[in-house]
This record gives structure tokens, C-alpha cells and sequence, in this order.
């Protein structure tokens, strides 16, 4: 996906090689699609659904971010001259507090010779099928929908916004668009005051990031991309900010990822954790302890709605085409239905730190951990029964090795924690109960013939997810068994750098792309193991699959290299953090 995000942990917006910004969602990241031509245009015309800026006699295009920060330059080259456009959502601390607008600003400023240029704003409404009414001011434009209105001010014509006129770009112009609310000043000193406070925001941001040695670019590149996808509100993480970017081609496989996913957020927080950015870890707990609260012991579906909503019903989009016109383009997702025994797991997993972690302000006692505890009770009742899985088949259930492999991972992290609190006896309570499930899955998951833990116990069949073994440090690195499972994986399910994430058919048939995140574990696994120098070609590999900007989907063709699925998604950049933290020299031998 050639595409760049912006964001400030309220909103993000996605925009094309070309200026057009073809996906914005509000109020939050899971809302209406206001801007959504990246999955089809309304039925009265192909440029609706976009904010799209067209030079006249177009020739070229480049773009890049401004450093350590998210805020995006493209430059369009026409037969009249050279425009730049700056793109960024306002993000800053203000008396004290995160100033965090539901709000896009957008500068367009001519570079040299006399660029035309036509602005072209199009908003559309619940999902493309309303057309919102239009009224104007002496300096904006409002649209007005039946549940929501935008106000675009700026300091252009407003006579050429409206009638999408070609006009010289003579001076620079800045587009604000937002809350129906007036602003205290013009726009183009709002503009340049965000600007320079946004730009300032992140760059110090990025400084405070305690990055490896090699490949600064990339990690915070990743860093800033994972930050965008918190919600700051409630402490939510979505796992992309798109809906229905098909996993491969007409494979049909179009999912909504603008939900929270227990097991995604936990792999996200941590990643950004080593890099020493702890408020997101701080404000992903808060939300997640009101998961824990809510279930009152009972059980916590994998995916919750940024402000705990349990219920997203699936539905599809009858005006929305889908990306390059392969539908469904699906609103909801059926996994909130679902039971996935890994994801109490992976609650205790994302809680752990703040028991240790003596850099946050939270207060994580004694009574957080009977809440876990509770959740460890699940874990266990759980631990050897079938479930949906990691991957959320729709049509069967198994004993999957990976979901009692998390329900191991609970157990072995609360007797951490009570060992910690000095609680001695729950330290040995949950110890034991660990070393049950961990001979288990031992005797269960282990393949004779394959040489290789499986997919689920007895079963026969790879799954890329078993690598997690690694990850959780259920083996150590030497145990011979890792080592094997390692190997098969890597012949059965490896593509050159890429890696399927299971070998047996699906709902859907047999995957034909590779799951990013799977290769990143490979690295991972590669590294402890020792096989170093193996482990950084392919990660070298794998950084050369983002895009333009630094930036990967969710999968990876194998021949065109080009990304497939949700957009950016979180598990990748996860990825390239935890690859350049395993793998990079230290600064000690370097410097």
C-alpha cells in the first residue's frame, strides 16, 4: 500500500502519492468513513469520498515525512511549476493537556513557476450513500450531514473550493477541516502555530525513544506509526486503521481492523515499552483493567470497541465497491463473537509491567492482581479446550497449541507478579498450575514425524504461531525441540523472507501471501537460537518490503512484493521494532 498515515491519537487520515486524502474516519478511527475512496467512490461521481489536490498537466509526485514526525510533505510537479502540500493532524500539549482536535490541516504552497491547481473536497456520509448538504460562510464551508457536520476553513477562494475551479496557485493557502466550530484566528496563522507546535510535539517525542544503534529510520518510523494507532481517549489500540484492504487479491478476505484486539494491543504496547515510550503501556492498562472489571471473572471476548463496546456486529457496506473494486467491504467484526482462550493470556501479558516498572505513576497492587487472578482461573479452566485460535477460524475449533500456550503464559506471569508482591503462596499456587499446562502442551502439541510442535494438540499440521514459544520464553533457546520446530517452519511455511501462517487450508482455501508478523517471528526465533547473521539478511529483506514511507501492511505478496490487507498495520510495525532491538549492535561496540 503506497499510502501515507497521519494522525494525532484521536484520528488518522491516509493519503495517496498524489495529495489525495482517500481515508478519514470520525469521530475516532472506527467511525464514518467521511473520506473513503481508497475502498470506492459514492454512486454520483468516481472523485467523491476524497480531499484531493490536482496540479495541472501533472508529471510527478514524491513524498516523505518530516524527520521524527508524522507530519507528511508531497510535492506535485506540473507543466506551470512545483506545489508542496503539508498535511498533519494538530498534536501538542496545552494547559498541561494533550490538544488533540478531531481536525486535518492541510498547507499548500507553490515551490516555483506558476503551478494551477484544483481543490476538490468531497465528503460523503454513512459509508458513501449520503450526500451531504453544503453551506458557506465568508470564509468556510460547512457539510452537513444527518449525524455529523464538517467545517473546512481556509483562506482560498471559496468560490473556486466550491466550483473545483483550475486556479494559479499564487500564494500559499491552508485548508482546516473539523469541528463545526469557529476558529479564534485565521486559518493561516492556526495553521503555521499547530504546525510549528505539532512538528516540536514529535520531534521531542522521538528524542525521548530509546533507539537501537542500527536502523533509527525504521524504528521510529514504526514507533510513530504504533503511537497514532492509540486512542488516547480511553486508552484503546486498533490493530490498522482500515476496513476491508483484502488480504490478497478477490481472495475475499476482508476484514474491519478498527477495533481493539487484546492480543495485537499487548504485542504493540510492548514493542513501544522497549523503546522506553511508556505512557501508551500507561494508558493501555487503564483500559485494559476495565476490560477485566467489566468480565467480572467471566470471559473477555479477543476484540472490544475502542470505548469497551462488546458488541460489533458485522455487517457490509451495499454502496462501497471495496479496494480496486474487490468487495465485501465489511463494517464490524465477527471475532467479538468468538473464544479465544489465548486472550486471558495476553490481558495478563499487557498488565504484567505495570507490577514492575517503578518509571509509572499508576498504582499496581494488590488488588489489580486478584482481578488477574481471576483471569487466571479462566486460563486454567481453559487451557486444553478448543477454541477459534490466533487466526479466528470461522468453521472449526481445536486445541490450539498457541491459545494454551497464552493460558501457560497467565499462570506464569501471575506467579511472577505474587512472587513480586511477596505473595508466596500465590506465587506457588500459580507456578504449579504452569507446569501442568506446560507439560501438556509438551506431550500434546509435539509431532513425532514433523519434528515440530504443531498446530494443535494431535495434530499433524504448521502454524507459524507456535514460534510465540520463543517470544513468552516457554523454552529456552538450546531446547532442541525449538530448535526442530524452528527448522520446519521455516521449510514448510517460509517463502524467501516471507512466511504463510499455517499450511492447511481455511475457511477461505489455502493462504497465498505472507503474514508479516510471522516472518518478524521467525527473525526473533532465529536470533535465539543463535543463527544471527540468517536472522539479519531476512530482516533486511523484510524492511525493503515497506513502502515508500516506511510503512507495511498486513501482508506481503511474494513475487510483487506489494503490501495486502489492513493499513498500517500494527502487528508489522511491532515487527520492525522488536527485529532492530534483537538484532542491532550495541552503541558499546560501535562507538
Amino acid at each position: 500500500m503506497d499510502l501515507g498515515v497521519i494522525g494525532n491519537c484521536s484520528v488518522a487520515a491516509l493519503i495517496d502519492p498524489q495529495g489525495k486524502i482517500n481515508w478519514l474516519c470520525l469521530p475516532r478511527f472506527d467511525g464514518d468513513p467521511v473520506f473513503h475512496s481508497l475502498l470506492g467512490s459514492g454512486p454520483d461521481d468516481p472523485d467523491d469520498g476524497a480531499f484531493g489536490i490536482e496540479v495541472e498537466g501533472f508529471k510527478e509526485s514524491s513524498q516523505a515525512y518530516i524527520p521524527n514526525t508524522p507530519i507528511l510533505r508531497t510535492t506535485l510537479r506540473g507543466e506551470g511549476g512545483t506545489v508542496e502540500i503539508i498535511d498533519f493532524c494538530p498534536r501538542f500539549e496545552a494547559r498541561d493537556r494533550a490538544f488533540r482536535p478531531r481536525m486535518i490541516v492541510r498547507q499548500i504552497r507553490p515551490v516555483d513557476g506558476w503551478p494551477r491547481i484544483r481543490v476538490k473536497v468531497r465528503p460523503r456520509f454513512e459509508y458513501g450513500k449520503e450526500k451531504p448538504r453544503v453551506t458557506c460562510g465568508s470564509n468556510h464551508i460547512r457539510y452537513v450531514g444527518e449525524r455529523q457536520v464538517l467545517r473546512l476553513t481556509t483562506d482560498a477562494s471559496i468560490d473556486y473550493v466550491q466550483s473545483e475551479r483550475m486556479v494559479t496557485l499564487d500564494r500559499p493557502y491552508t485548508f482546516i477541516l473539523g469541528p463545526d466550530e469557529t476558529l479564534r484566528e485565521g486559518p493561516t496563522e492556526v495553521g503555521e502555530h499547530f504546525l510549528s507546535d505539532t512538528q516540536r510535539y514529535w520531534q521531542r517525542w522521538s528524542q525521548r525513544l530509546a533507539v537501537p544503534f542500527e536502523w533509527q529510520e525504521a524504528v521510529i518510523r514504526a514507533a510513530i506509526t504504533l503511537k497514532l494507532c492509540n486512542y488516547e481517549q480511553t486508552g484503546g489500540i486498533v490493530a490498522a486503521m482500515t476496513t476491508s484492504l483484502p488480504e490478497a487479491p478477490e481472495s475475499g478476505r476482508n476484514w474491519d481492523y478498527r477495533y481493539c484486539w487484546v492480543r495485537d494491543a499487548f504485542f504493540t504496547v510492548r514493542a513501544l515499552n522497549s523503546l522506553a515510550a511508556t505512557r501508551t503501556m500507561e494508558n493501555y492498562f487503564q483500559w485494559l483493567m476495565n476490560v477485566v472489571a467489566d468480565a467480572r471473572g467471566g470471559h473477555i471476548q479477543p476484540v472490544l470497541g475502542l470505548g469497551l463496546e462488546n458488541e460489533l456486529t458485522e455487517w457490509q457496506s451495499d454502496c462501497l465497491k471495496g479496494y480496486q473494486g474487490m468487495g465485501p467491504v465489511r463494517i464490524g467484526n465477527q471475532a467479538h463473537e468468538h473464544f479465544q482462550h489465548d486472550t486471558y493470556g495476553n490481558v495478563i501479558l499487557g498488565a504484567a509491567p505495570a507490577f514492575f516498572d517503578q518509571r509509572l505513576q499508576m498504582n499496581a497492587g494488590t488488588h489489580a492482581f486478584r482481578l488477574l487472578e481471576d483471569l487466571g482461573e479462566k486460563a486454567w479452566e481453559l487451557h486444553d479446550q478448543p477454541d477459534a485460535g490466533i487466526w479466528e477460524l470461522r468453521s472449526r475449533a481445536r486445541i490450539h497449541t498457541s491459545s494454551s500456550l497464552m493460558c501457560w503464559a497467565a499462570c506464569d506471569r501471575l506467579a511472577k507478579i505474587a512472587a513480586h508482591l511477596g505473595m508466596g503462596e500465590r506465587a506457588t499456587f500459580w507456578s504449579e498450575r504452569a507446569k501442568v499446562i506446560k507439560t501438556k502442551i509438551l506431550e500434546g502439541a509435539w509431532n513425532e514425524e514433523r519434528q515440530a510442535f504443531a498446530e494443535s494438540f494431535g495434530g499433524s499440521t504448521l502454524d507459524a504461531s507456535v514460534l510465540l514459544m520463543g517470544e513468552v520464553n516457554f523454552l529456552p533457546p538450546d531446547d532442541p525441540r525449538f530448535r526442530s520446530t524452528v527448522d520446519a517452519l521455516s521449510k514448510t511455511l517460509g517463502r524467501g523472507p516471507f512466511m504463510l501462517r499455517y499450511e492447511e487450508a481455511d475457511d477461505f482455501g489455502v493462504p497465498e501471501v505472507g503474514f508479516n508478523i510471522c516472518a518478524f517471528w521467525r527473525v526473533d526465533a532465529l536470533a535465539r537460537i543463535g543463527r544471527v547473521d540468517e536472522a539479519r539478511e531476512i530482516y533486511e529483506e523484510l524492511l525493503n518490503a515497506r513502502n515508500s514511507l516506511g510503512l507495511m501492511s498486513e501482508d506481503t505478496a511474494f513475487d510483487t512484493k506489494e503490501g495486502w490487507g489492513n493499513f498500517p498495520q500494527t502487528y508489522s510495525m511491532v515487527g520492525i521494532i522488536n527485529g532492530a532491538m534483537r538484532l542491532s549492535r550495541s552503541w558499546e561496540s560501535e562507538l
